[in-house]
């Protein structure tokens, strides 16, 4: 499939902002450096895929580094149903949307996409019953509106909202939602050569008193 949209939903990496589950084991200042390279491992991916246009779909003022080359939207008020429903709006094209919480995402991960020319729909499950990635062949904001978000079921709402619409939905691959420490760990080890893997190293080290 050509024409495709890459949407990478994100927020400013500032203290006390983002990942705030991973204090007091990180320091505010070292989840924000964490949840930063993970975002620039997830930007970097995007940047790889054979996309027609790169979004950054951004919460934020100070852009994050490797956002060149994407076009900026920046979120609107209200709940994050209603942000991806203004997305999902706002976007003519075909569109895939990709969180920043899932550093270790690979091009392999997001092939279907762009080779399941037949498929209405992708939807990625995050192993905590949220999803990382979404796909619309027509995007339609209603489709996410009233979706309850961050709760075990939101996977499964949004999946059988897709379906009951009619649209032919694949399944990606099960990923992991990087929110605790145990999950930043295991996102390591599963990608040891990522930017986010070397911040959490850098960052363990140094909340532990070794040597920066």
């Amino acid at each position: 499939m050509t024409g495709i949209t890459v949407a990478v939903v994100a927020k400013e990496c500032l203290p006390g902002k983002v990942k705030t589950r991973l204090t007091p084991a990180l320091t505010p200042e070292g989840a924000a450096r964490v949840a930063a390279a993970s975002l620039a491992d997830t930007l970097a991916t995007v940047s790889a895929l054979p996309a027609a246009r790169r979004v950054l779909f951004y919460d934020g003022d100070v852009l994050p580094d490797g956002a060149d080359g994407f076009d900026v939207l920046h979120q609107p008020g209200g709940g994050l149903d209603e942000r991806l429903g203004f997305l999902f709006d706002t976007v003519q094209e075909p569109l895939l949307l990709v969180g920043m919480d899932t550093p270790q995402v690979s091009v392999d991960a997001l092939a279907p996409v762009f080779d399941g020319a037949e498929r209405d729909a992708w939807f990625g499950p995050a192993e905590d019953g949220g999803f990382w990635s979404l796909f619309m062949r027509q995007p339609t904001g209603d489709l996410i509106r009233g979706v309850p978000m961050s709760q075990d079921d939101t996977g499964a709402v949004q999946l059988e909202r897709l379906r009951t619409a009619g649209l032919d939905t694949g399944l990606l691959t099960e990923l992991l939602d990087v929110d605790t420490l145990p999950d930043a760990e295991r996102v390591a080890a599963l990608a040891p050569t990522t930017r986010f893997a070397a911040a959490l190293a850098d960052e363990t080290t140094t909340t532990t008193g070794g040597v920066r």
